[in-house]
């Protein structure tokens, strides 16, 4: 079977700073990749690597795909910002014939694609031409467009790219699309959609609040239409500051790992006490998600949904954490597990006892646990409220914040800090949110 080979140059930021060239081979179903440095690059004053597992250097990074692993022909800094399923799946409604990972890269918009690399060839950033990033003005026009079939699309070519133009790099299996805010910057609108019998986009709203109220760095997030039967979920992009892009990693990427699961967060604690700016604080701040995760009843904490963003000279911070989806009705267990030692099950005990390898010392990592799990007992109720649950929408999430863990995190946090128990039984407020939620 004949090979067939492309070379893209890739870029980084607005302004376009040559980064190096990716050489995409493909016959048939085998694909493969070469990414090599450019010397402009390597000469650069402010050259960093573009993931730890790809240090700067003159040799070329291979990658292939695999019958176990179909998806692995690009490497892991720019598989980043590819399609997902969701806007696979609106590729493949748009573009016809066998597609290949490249394709799948390229076809996705260069305004609104993850992070700060950029594809170009002789004339520019590869990309296909769209309408402008719709305004939140559009939303609702998006949200119809989201729920069309495959022969509606067919039949409406002006549609098609127009949501391909607005979803197409954005990743994870549901429907969404880049959106401008207000202030003109990118959001991402996350769409209620037909099969949902749980309000999905308003518990995430409710829970990164939460994450923040409970000390974690996490976006931002708001409610739009909020008085339809289909609300959208508006979250911040945080690849973008000042209009400029960032760089951005997986924890995937950045872990050099073949798959988004079987990996620990003491893993990534490994990655960033080597790479991190200020360790110490990156450590505190995943040992925090970590609890917070388990807490929640979150079990979508597979590595693609841990980031990284570039804080320069090659080091790199955590970005706000994102897509935490509280499971009141499911398995708790972790997609990322705390360590090799107590593996995936989500254990506020084994959390408590690994945080020696964060960094933090036990009666720290219980303090915490304290602060946290008493905010979560007082203000979950309050958060829900706030992103437009009903009463029967929320005591319908009460199993993701009252559980056999959080019993736990009350009875380990109340014997070592009686003090934080006796305020908290002062409160009226964290009365009534005890109410149904005392521990045993």
């Amino acid at each position: 079977m004949a090979k067939t080979t492309q070379r893209v140059r890739v870029a980084l930021g607005e302004a376009l700073h040559p980064v190096g060239e990716l050489v995409f081979e493909f016959a048939g179903r085998r694909e493969a990749c070469m990414f090599r440095y450019a010397a402009e690059w390597l000469d650069y004053p402010r050259r960093f690597a573009l993931a730890p597992t790809m240090p700067l250097a003159a040799t070329p990074f291979y990658s292939a795909a695999s019958r176990e692993r179909p998806r692995s022909a690009l490497p892991g800094p720019i598989a980043d910002g590819a399609p997902d399923a969701w806007g696979r799946g609106l590729i493949r409604k748009a573009l016809s014939g066998t597609l290949t990972e490249l394709d799948y890269l390229l076809a996705a918009d260069d305004v609104t694609r993850q992070g700060a690399l950029r594809y170009l060839d002789e004339e520019g950033p590869l990309a296909r031409t769209y309408p402008p990033t719709p305004r939140l003005a559009e939303l609702d026009e998006l949200r119809r467009l989201t729920g069309l079939g495959v022969e509606e699309l067919n039949r409406d070519p002006a549609a098609r790219e127009r949501l391909l133009g607005s979803a197409g790099s954005l990743g994870g299996a549901r429907p969404k699309a880049s959106v401008r805010d207000e202030r003109g910057n990118l959001t991402i609108a996350k769409f209620t959609s037909d099969d949902d019998t749980m309000p999905i986009e308003k518990a995430e709203v409710a829970v990164l609040k939460l994450a923040r109220a409970a000390g974690v760095n996490a976006a931002s997030a708001r409610i739009e239409l909020g008085g339809t039967d289909r609300p959208v979920a508006l979250v911040d992009r945080f690849d973008r500051v000042a209009g400029d892009r960032v760089h951005y990693l997986s924890a995937r990427s950045f872990l050099g790992a073949e798959t988004a699961a079987g990996a620990y967060y003491t893993d990534i604690a490994d990655a960033l006490r080597a790479h991190a700016l200020d360790p110490r604080a990156q450590l505190t701040e995943l040992f925090r998600r970590m609890l917070f995760t388990i807490l929640v009843s979150n079990n979508d904490d597979h590595l693609k949904n841990h980031g990284l963003l570039h804080a320069g000279e090659g080091l790199w911070v955590l970005s706000p954490a994102f897509d935490i989806n509280p499971q009141p009705h499911r398995r708790r267990q972790l997609e990322t597990g705390i360590s090799e030692i107590s593996g995936n099950a989500a254990s506020i005990e084994a959390a408590v006892d690994a945080a020696p390898f964060f960094d933090i010392e036990r009666d720290a990592a219980v303090a915490m646990l304290s602060g946290m799990v008493s905010t979560i007992d007082e203000q979950w109720r309050a958060c829900c409220r706030a992103a437009g649950m009903t009463p029967v929408e929320i005591e319908t999430y009460e199993p993701a914040f009252d559980h056999e863990e959080t019993r736990i995190a009350r009875r380990m946090t109340r014997a070592r800090y009686p003090e934080v128990a006796r305020k908290a039984a002062a409160d009226p407020a964290a009365r009534i949110a005890r109410r149904t939620t005392r521990a045993p």
